[in-house]
């Protein structure tokens, strides 16, 4: 098991849950507020952010399969 390459893994999914909780939120209270003027700087803002959510979940999840089983040997 390589720890350092854990922690990395685990430091990813700690970012995938917080814009994993926070993009949604951002999302919604755009759509709630459709008359502002700042509506799709915001919208595109948590759109950004659940992007950013998916990237990382499965980068975080890569790098924890590749810390604890180690580096795939042979390529496909």
């Amino acid at each position: 098991m390589n720890k350092p390459l854990l922690q990395k893994g685990l430091k990813k999914m700690s970012l995938f849950l917080l814009c994993c909780f926070v993009g949604p939120f951002i999302v919604h209270q755009a759509f709630k507020n459709q008359s502002h003027p700042l509506y799709l700087p915001v919208l595109i803002f948590g759109i950004l952010l659940l992007i950013i959510a998916f990237y990382y979940g499965f980068s975080g999840i890569k790098t924890i399969v590749n810390a604890l089983l180690g580096e795939r040997k042979t390529k496909l």
